[in-house]
This record gives structure tokens, sequence and C-alpha cells, in this order.
């Protein structure tokens, strides 16, 4: 009873924190959304998580529906820590190649996990590999989810080089980008860090991919694809 209790609770709180007004103010800054992919892990999501604990930093961390049952903790500590998260399927496959039976139950499986874990679910969805085409697009409008790619993607996941990783995004991100990384190694997890550090002195702020889309006047729709935020006056010179 005291868990359904807390997850109703902590269902409503998340909603409440989702929907709060913004400030003026808030919107003039330069902004950043960090998000990981294909966790929760074990010992890499619990020391990132301790780690941004102590920064005014807050992140998107994309769940997959396998993982969510192994680690069936991970989703309620990342909520009560003030980050988002948003579905990235059940098992992690490409949802390019699912039939609209198998697209529909690795959706509804993932969302069935996060009411059961959190007593709430995700309105942003990230297909795995950011692959889409109009079946998915189909799909996720019908749940009512918003498909979120990248616009920052250092590949993380190919090297264990944390300078390198650091290097890329410090190098190229601009306000209103929306980072990926991956929360499934220690020298990701240091390299998320240092960015964080790195770009915070540099006068960027770190928020979630909702926040970043409210702080930029924008409103994120069912079925549509975003891969940042950056502001409307901006010209992309790459």
């Amino acid at each position: 009873m005291k868990g359904r209790i807390f997850r109703a609770v902590l269902g409503a709180l998340i909603l409440v924190m989702a929907f709060a007004p913004l400030t003026a103010q808030a919107a003039e800054g330069k902004y950043l959304a960090m998000t990981f992919d294909d966790g929760p892990s074990g010992r890499f999501t619990r020391r990132l998580l301790e780690e941004l604990e102590g920064r005014q930093s807050r992140v998107t961390f994309f769940l997959c529906g396998y993982r969510l049952e192994q680690y069936p903790d991970m989703a309620g500590r990342m909520l009560e820590a003030g980050h988002e998260i948003g579905l990235h399927g059940y098992s992690h496959a490409c949802m390019e190649n699912m039939s609209p039976e198998k697209l529909e139950w690795e959706l509804s499986k993932t969302e069935s996990l996060l009411r059961e874990q959190t007593g709430t679910t995700s309105y942003l969805l990230r297909p795995p590999g950011g692959q889409t085409n109009q079946a998915v697009i189909h799909a996720a409008e019908s749940h009512g989810l918003s498909l979120i790619t990248w616009s920052v993607d250092p590949k993380d996941w190919a090297t264990s080089n944390r300078e390198k990783v650091v290097r890329s995004v410090v190098d190229h991100a601009r306000d209103g980008d929306v980072i990926l990384l991956h929360d499934m190694s220690d020298s990701s997890v240091d390299a998320a860090l240092e960015i964080i550090d790195r770009l915070e002195a540099a006068g960027y702020q770190f928020v979630t991919v909702s926040e970043l889309a409210r702080l930029r006047g924008k409103t994120m729709e069912a079925g549509c694809l975003y891969t940042n935020f950056r502001p409307a006056f901006e010209v992309d010179a790459n």
C-alpha cells in the first residue's frame, strides 16, 4: 500500500513540475539538454545520479523496458532528483523494422513498466539509433509521444577516450542543442560530468528536454520529431 501511495504522489509531483510556469528571466540564458540512452544500467547510472546531486544540472534519460525490469528502482530515483525520463523502446531493437503489432507492444510494455515503477509515464520517445519511418511516427502519435533525437553526438559508446568525447561536445555545442550520451560506462559518465562542468563555466545551464522546449517557446506535439531547440533566429551553418 505504501508503495502505491508513493508512486501516486510521485506521479502527481512530476506532472506539477512539468507544467510549472517559467520566468522570463530564465528564458534569457543559454541552455542545453543532455540526454542518456540505453539505460538504466547498474553502477554507472547510480554513479551518474550521485554525481549530479551536487550540481544544478537536470538531464533526460531515455530508458529501455528490459533494463527497467533489471533495475526497477532507477526510474523513480531519476524523477525524485528532478530529472526527466523518456521511452527508448523495450528491447532496443530497430523500430523501423518492426511490425505494427510489435511496435505497439514495445511502447505499451515500456509505458506499463514506467507506470508500475513511478506512478507516471513519459511523453517523449527516442527510437533506438534515432531511426524513424511513418509507422514509428504513427505509433508515437497514437501514444501521445513526441519524437526526440539529437543535434550533438560524440559517439561515446564507440570509445573509452574521455577527452575525445568531451572535446567533441564542448567544441560543437550551441545554445538549444540536445546532446546524446550513454550511461553505460565509467568513461561516458566521466565525460558527461566534465562536459557539464566546462560548459556551465562557459555560461550554459543544463535542463531537461521538456524544459528546453518550453524555454524556447516550443510546444512539443505528439508524432512530431525534434532534434534541437536552438533560438529561432539562428541559422545552422553546418
